[in-house]
């Protein structure tokens, strides 16, 4: 096993990767940007090296400022959490040329699923079931429009580099083709460094299932079950669960093994998950595979007993997982819900400032993983997660009551949070019911969805607001305390550097180069 390893991230998931160290008596190596000096991750790690200024590009993004940092603390490993680079198969290329453990999958596997249009390509051949859609990148609107007739509208534009819901767009008709591609192929040059985009089938009222998948060096694969998703808004994920309320133990076999099959079809290593979408019939389709750790790997881990991120570091250093399929036991029933700090009178506006006040709940079944305390400055650059909380139960039912309680108990002031959207949520009969579908927010009663001219200009505003407000030493922006808000997932603070998408930017224009 690795002596000392570098977690090559910030907030939460440092702080989940450093706790997994100390439990198997590593080392932890934090690195962090100017912005982050007195961040919990630094604090909590055995040592941490400053790699450069605020912006991502120049720190987090920054291949050869870790590199160097990992060289110098003398890691052995580096775990690069999710987000920034652990999608970028360049720099776990570049790790292995220098003589340094990625914590993580093949560079190649990588590669092979960072490109959505290989992806399809390698799945289809695997007999992955897949959306119905283009063969490759479009060339324009007019193969959009003539793709569509084919297939039936309404369709949707996705980004062949693309990930967390950027160049992504919804067409009903042939009259929306032409400003539906020049949205989508925009947004997906702005985000990835690469404008191609290609086309599903866009299904109506579908789920969201993924998979979580492990793989050793020595030729054992398996799944450790399912998780709902399907609780999005702008296709990013709010609220997490496991076991799917949908998934029976027959479905659950039969969409485990196919996942595991989309798995062994890239010689995938280590922790990743297969996204599918599930259409009202219950037939499932192959979206995507996310190369790396989830950020709602928590539920899995509480329904299964198994430690996601010792388990990557165990196969990184080319151990056996000890693992098998039949010894895999789901049990009981676990939910996340993603506490930012974000405001929902302004459109679910990313709402940096100063946490003046955080008692963070606890009791039977409730887990809280956080990168914040009371006092903590969260900066305006990057993602405004304040925690990841999470209840277990013997049955969902219970884990449902458990987290309404833990919400209840939940105090933030000094920034608006969404808090009150998932209490919301949560007690919405549907919810409760488990009819669940990826639309399922904009049929929530008051959802206050704001045009996109309009969200732009309140989150150009806030930024402007957040600055000032951290220029004047106040470090202060408007909110209540666990003042209602919807949302969680719209990240634009940063929309070229997100933590979430830009490490998997082409070669045409590299990270920190």
């Amino acid at each position: 096993m690795f002596h000392k390893v570098l977690i090559a991230n910030r907030g939460e998931i440092a702080v989940r990767v450093i706790r997994a160290c100390r439990d198997m008596g590593i080392r932890s190596v934090a690195v962090y940007s100017e912005a982050d000096r007195d961040a919990l991750h630094v604090r909590y790690a055995h040592e941490a090296h400053l790699i450069g200024p605020p912006e991502p590009s120049r720190s987090y993004l920054s291949i050869d400022a870790i590199i160097a940092a990992a060289r110098k603390s003398g890691a052995e490993a580096i775990h690069p959490g999710y987000g920034f680079l652990s999608e970028n198969a360049e720099f776990a290329a570049r790790c292995g040329k220098e003589g340094i453990v990625f914590i993580g999958p093949p560079a190649d596997a990588i590669a092979a699923m960072g490109d959505k249009v290989q992806a399809r390509r390698l799945m289809k051949k695997a007999r992955v079931p897949l959306v119905p859609g283009s063969e490759g990148a479009l060339a324009d609107a007019g193969e959009l429009a003539e793709r569509a007739r084919d297939i039936g509208y309404p369709v949707l534009l996705k980004a062949v580099a693309g990930g967390g819901g950027r160049g992504m767009r919804v067409v009903r008709s042939e009259a929306e083709a032409d400003s539906a591609f020049a949205q989508a192929t925009s947004e997906a040059r702005t985000s990835f460094g690469d404008a191609s985009v290609y086309m599903e089938k866009f299904i109506e009222r579908g789920r969201h299932i993924e998979v979580q998948v492990l793989s050793d060096t020595h030729g054992a694969a398996i799944h450790l079950g399912e998780r709902e998703c399907s609780i999005q808004r702008r296709h990013q994920k709010l609220i997490e669960e496991s076991p799917s309320p949908m998934v029976d133990e027959a479905r659950r076999r039969k969409i485990g093994a196919t996942a595991v099959r989309a798995a062994d079809a890239v010689g995938y290593r280590g922790a990743g998950t297969i996204e599918f979408l599930v259409d009202p019939a219950g037939n499932f389709y192959f979206m995507e595979m996310n190369t790396r750790l989830q950020v709602e790997h928590p539920v899995t881990e509480l329904v299964t007993g198994i430690d996601l991120v010792k388990a990557q570091m165990r196969i990184a250093a080319g151990e056996e997982m000890g693992l098998t399929q039949d010894g895999i036991v789901m049990r009981g029933s676990a939910i996340e819900c993603r506490i930012y700090a974000e405001d929902a009178d302004r459109g679910f506006l990313p709402a940096p400032g100063r946490i003046d006040k955080l008692r963070v709940p606890g009791g039977p079944g409730i887990r809280d993983d956080s990168g914040v305390y009371e006092g903590y400055l969260l900066p305006i650059y990057y993602d405004p997660l304040i925690s990841k909380l999470i209840a277990w139960g013997e049955t969902r039912d219970e884990a449902i009551a458990r987290m309404l309680r833990a919400l209840d108990e939940y105090v933030v002031e000094g920034v608006p949070t969404t808090v009150a959207f998932h209490q919301r949520a949560l007690r919405d009969k549907r919810f409760g019911r488990g009819e669940l579908h990826t639309g399922f927010i904009q049929e929530m009663d008051g959802d206050p969805a704001l045009p996109p001219d309009e969200l732009q200009r309140l989150e150009d505003l806030a930024v402007i607001t957040a600055a000032l407000a951290l220029r004047g030493g106040g470090g202060r922006t408007s909110g209540a305390s666990s003042g209602a808000s919807n949302g969680g997932g719209r990240h634009a603070l940063q929309p070229e550097s997100s933590w979430k998408t830009a490490g998997r930017r082409r070669a045409v224009e590299k990270p920190g180069r």
